[in-house]
């Protein structure tokens, strides 16, 4: 909600008026002095949205603003353009209202086109978010990355690095949801302030590593590609089994941490699993999540996967002994089983504790077969958020 500042406003004073914490009202205007607003200055307001209301007669400022149980300045500062002792039956005013509902809705098919309205939407409503392309996909996707706060810990988390396990897209993006309307609406999360967790963590999502895949598990080949996929899904038209990018890589198989172990008795030729490619980081997916983490020097990375509700969190003896503390707060919150060590290697979690030897983890969501059925979402939800949380506070 964009507010036009007036004589004596700053923003210590709309963090008053509109109940929301300074620092996010801050964050979500940079560039601007907060001490020194400039007359007729834009001004966003994180967690509110405007609606018209049209007046009727005998209506004022002041008896909408008591109707409608709020502060009548917050009225007055929506409609600086109007003189509240001239307004007219007809007339179309602002009111400013808060967000109370998640504009998230995870339980669907969550392709790429949904992701990228989501995003919109909520940046638009909670500015301090903000979102940039990490990089492009063999299709020249854009890749986003979400990122909130501006703490010291540097938090990541990912979701559909595996085409067929959008759900976890959908998931996360459910959890921000929620994390953004407690920062604004100042309420708990299972009892935890969510501010102090803003003020301490820089909190960065990959939400969907592969869309081009998700894409095709969901829509379908794009007409170009149709005959070379069929050819690679052995012959069939049915994508609800592929796991790798558009090329037939598998992209958790991609990272150079034993990544010729994991390729023996691996397919050798593309298709829609367990391909790792001719060698690491051939494609534009994978290269782009490894520059991340060496540009952004992660505290810690959860990659959220399904299915089988399990923890993994070792690496060849390379893990710090504070994954283990970790494994067991996320254990506690939900219920899913913390597994150190598995015959699988070369995933994004592995490689990141081989090169930086702290806190890494694969998350498997859900049980059953993949693609996970969409009545699977409130549950899987329920148990993630509690890790959501936990990989915040500790």
């Amino acid at each position: 909600m964009d507010i036009v500042a007036r004589s004596g406003d700053s923003i210590a004073y709309y963090s008053q008026l509109f109940q929301i914490h300074q620092q996010l009202i801050i964050d979500s205007n940079p560039g601007i002095q907060p001490e020194q607003l400039s007359i007729g200055q834009t001004v966003k307001i994180p967690g509110f949205e405007f609606r018209g209301y049209l007046l009727k007669e005998n209506d004022s400022f002041w008896s909408i603003a008591e109707k409608m149980d709020f502060k009548l300045d917050a009225l007055l500062a929506a409609n600086s353009d109007m003189n509240p002792n001239l307004l007219q039956p007809g007339q179309m005013i602002k009111v400013p209202q808060q967000i109370t509902r998640r504009v998230v809705y995870g339980k669907q098919n969550y392709d790429y086109n949904v992701l990228k309205r989501d995003i919109r939407r909520l940046q638009m409503i909670y500015p301090f978010m903000k979102t940039s392309a990490i990089g492009k996909t063999v299709l020249e996707n854009d890749i986003p990355e979400i990122t909130v706060g501006s703490g010291l810990k540097k938090v990541h988390y990912n979701g559909s690095f595996h085409a067929n396990e959008w759900i976890t897209t959908a998931v996360l993006m459910t959890c921000l949801n929620d994390y953004l309307l407690a920062l604004t609406n100042q309420t708990l999360m299972r009892g935890i302030k969510t501010f102090p967790l803003y003020k301490e963590t820089f909190l960065s999502i990959v939400p969907m590593v592969n869309p081009d895949g998700v894409n095709l598990v969901l829509n379908g080949p794009p007409e170009a590609w149709e005959s070379r996929l069929v050819e690679m899904n052995n012959g069939s038209q049915d994508f609800s089994g592929w796991k790798a990018n558009i090329r037939g890589v598998d992209l958790n198989d991609q990272f150079p941490a034993k990544w010729e172990e994991e390729g023996e008795g691996h397919p050798k030729q593309p298709g829609p699993r367990d391909y790792g490619g001719e060698k690491p980081l051939t494609e534009p997916e994978a290269i782009a999540m490894a520059d991340l983490a060496k540009s952004r020097d992660f505290s810690r990375v959860l990659a959220f996967h399904t299915q089988g509700e399990e923890i993994y969190w070792g690496f060849d003896n390379l893990e710090p002994p504070q994954s283990e503390i970790m494994v067991n707060e996320f254990f506690r919150v939900s219920g899913y089983e913390p597994v150190k060590n598995i015959e699988s290697y070369a995933g994004y979690k592995d490689w990141f504790i081989q090169e930086w030897r702290r806190p890494g983890f694969t998350i498997e969501l859900g049980s059953g077969t993949n693609p996970l059925p969409i009545e699977q979402f409130d549950k899987i939800y329920d148990d993630t958020m509690g890790i959501f949380l936990a990989g915040l506070y500790m």
